[in-house]
């Protein structure tokens, strides 16, 4: 049996998808499945333990696959990604034909599966350990879209106030020269390397992005940014993370800071930071 899987989208939509792409293991173990999904992707992929082969596919291009006997649409509500699929000649689709809006990314696409016959375990979503777990503090000052970027010069201040400690500060190749204005030499590297970063970090530090997903799926502990997406769709289900929320929700494409983002304060970010216990040191309060 062949299975197609679309999921062309970013780092934590992969991930958000892997109680769902393990759903589909279980249910085919003996099934190919073909995950189409940014190339870039691959080391995480492979990480998943749910998936044969990843089919590089940018956005919603042309799907190189013919005749699967079964396509999941885990991309999103259509109609792009139906006919995309529907282009491979698919036996039979899975597709939702109801979207449902309130509900958290992770049960969306179990539920999906669920009503055709596949039980998934929407907790379902760690990977293996990377590594043993260190003090280390990894800071992510990035994310996709300005909407959930917290302002560069909030996160230095934070780094600075965590003078001491192994403070690693990380950035995609678009994201270095911000990332320079926090530390001179911020970690860019290939995604293995952020994965395993993240993996064995004793907390993590960032907006909601694709490394807070990374932070969930490996058990680190977290302290996470909201801004105009609700922690309630998106955010960590369970686990060692403190969401930081001011309540607002708002364009998640706009490309400066959403106002609820930036109602958080940096003296919110280092309390929850020393709740972990990682920072004890005393901090005088802010005029």
């Amino acid at each position: 049996m062949r299975i197609l899987v679309l999921r062309a989208l970013g780092l934590g939509d992969l991930l958000t998808a892997v109680p769902a792409l393990r759903g589909l293991r279980r249910a085919f173990p003996g099934a190919e499945i073909t995950l189409a999904a940014p190339g870039w992707l691959a080391d995480a992929v492979a990480r998943i333990d749910a998936v044969d082969r990843l089919l590089p596919t940018d956005g919603l291009t042309h799907i190189e696959y013919d005749r699967p006997d079964l396509a999941v649409n885990l991309h999103g509500r259509g109609p792009q990604s139906v006919e995309r699929l529907m282009a491979t000649r698919p036996r039979l689709l899975i597709t939702h034909d109801e979207w449902p809006e309130e509900r958290h990314e992770v049960l969306r696409w179990c539920d999906l599966l669920e009503q055709h016959g596949t039980p998934c375990d929407a907790d379902d979503l760690r990977l293996s350990p990377a590594g043993p777990r260190t003090e280390r503090i990894v800071v992510h000052p990035g994310a996709s879209h300005g909407a959930r970027r917290w302002p560069v010069e909030r996160f230095a201040e934070v780094v600075r106030e965590l003078d001491g400690h192994d403070v690693v500060v990380t950035a995609s190749p678009s994201e270095l020269e911000a990332a320079r204005r926090i530390v001179p030499e911020p970690v860019c590297g290939s995604l293995a390397r952020l994965l395993d970063l993240v993996a064995t970090a004793g907390l993590v530090i960032c907006g909601d992005t694709g490394v807070a997903h990374v932070a969930t799926a490996y058990g680190t502990p977290s302290v996470l940014l909201f801004g105009p997406m609700p922690p309630s769709l998106w955010g960590p289900r369970s686990g060692p993370h403190h969401v930081l929320w001011h309540g607002g929700t708002g364009d998640t494409l706009a490309s400066e800071p959403d106002p609820g983002l930036l109602r958080i304060t940096v003296d919110e970010v280092l309390e929850a930071v020393k709740d972990f216990r990682l920072v004890t040191a005393g901090r005088g309060a802010r005029p």
